[in-house]
């Protein structure tokens, strides 16, 4: 068996052509969505992330706005450009990009960021309605990875009701929140949450339908901890030194894995562009709120 491949590039290109047409509806009602990002530091990776959102952005029409703070920049400093962009009415929703500095305190910052704003669904008030809401449709924006992981099985025809999902991981942007998501009644999916501290992770990976890791452990699931026809999700990043000295991006999952797998998304081109997209649908949904209120006040 060689596993099929969970195409995040191609799924996300579908995507956006639907986003780029409701944007178009969008503009025709004088809406114009515009996608935020504050970039603290020079982090190779966070600034190559940052700016495939705003190539993301020119693709279905989305105005962007790009905010670059040095390293150096004080937590007051910080909030006083995300105190900006709460009040920018040009800008629909935007995302402070993590991991920030140690000097800053995270929660404090994206507890800061107007939730009606938040493109990353992060926001503690966000989470909350996560939390409180198992079903029906949502007025918040939902967090992106767990969101592009759904979506891109989802267009595969994969159906995750009643499936035993094991996320490796407890990060605020995948490895927390992904229960909530998955555990919603419109994907049904029963979850296990482990992480690098789970006494048996291998008991756990030998008895999962669906592995998302996102621990950030190179190659921390080997063929023989799965099953024969699981559905893998390789998430976490690891920058790993090759024989040549270069560092390379490394997934948590043994390219191995693929012989025993019959869905894998690979790392990259498998969730990150999904990601990325997400990100971008959040904000279009953001206007599209907008609009409706708009509308409703007129009538």
């Amino acid at each position: 068996m060689t596993a099929q491949t969970l195409d995040g590039r191609a799924t996300a290109a579908d995507i956006k052509q639907d986003l780029a047409r409701r944007v178009e509806v969008l503009r025709g009602q004088g809406i114009v969505p515009g996608l935020g990002t504050i970039l603290v530091g020079e982090d190779p990776g966070s600034q190559s992330y940052v700016a495939g959102k705003h190539r993301d952005c020119a693709e279905v029409g989305v105005a962007s706005i790009r905010k670059d703070l040095p390293a150096s920049t004080t937590e007051e400093e910080l909030l006083a450009v995300i105190d900006e962009l709460n009040r920018d009415e040009a800008c629909t929703g935007y995302i402070v990009q993590l991991p920030l500095p140690k000097h800053i305190d995270t929660d404090r910052v994206l507890e800061a960021i107007d939730p009606d704003k938040d493109a990353d669904g992060l926001h503690p008030m966000n989470l909350g309605r996560l939390v409180a809401s198992v079903g029906g449709e949502l007025d918040s924006p939902l967090p992106c990875t767990p969101k592009g992981c759904v979506e891109l099985l989802r267009h595969y025809g994969i159906d995750l009701d009643g499936k035993l999902v094991l996320v490796i991981g407890r990060g605020v942007t995948i490895g927390r929140p992904a229960g909530l998501v998955l555990t919603r009644r419109d994907v049904n999916a029963t979850v296990v949450l482990a992480h690098t501290g789970t006494k048996d992770l291998k008991a756990e990976l030998a008895r999962a339908d669906v592995i998302i890791a996102a621990a950030g452990v190179a190659h921390m699931v080997s063929p023989e901890d799965v099953k024969e026809g699981v559905v893998v999700l390789d998430v976490g990043v690891s920058r790993v030194e090759g024989a040549d000295g270069k560092a390379r991006i490394t997934g948590d999952v043994d390219p191995a894995v693929a012989e025993k797998a019959a869905w894998m998304a690979p790392n990259p081109g498998g969730v990150g562009p999904m990601t990325r997209v997400m990100l971008l649908a959040n904000v279009v949904e953001a206007a599209e709120r907008q609009a409706a209120g708009r509308q409703a006040a007129q009538a």
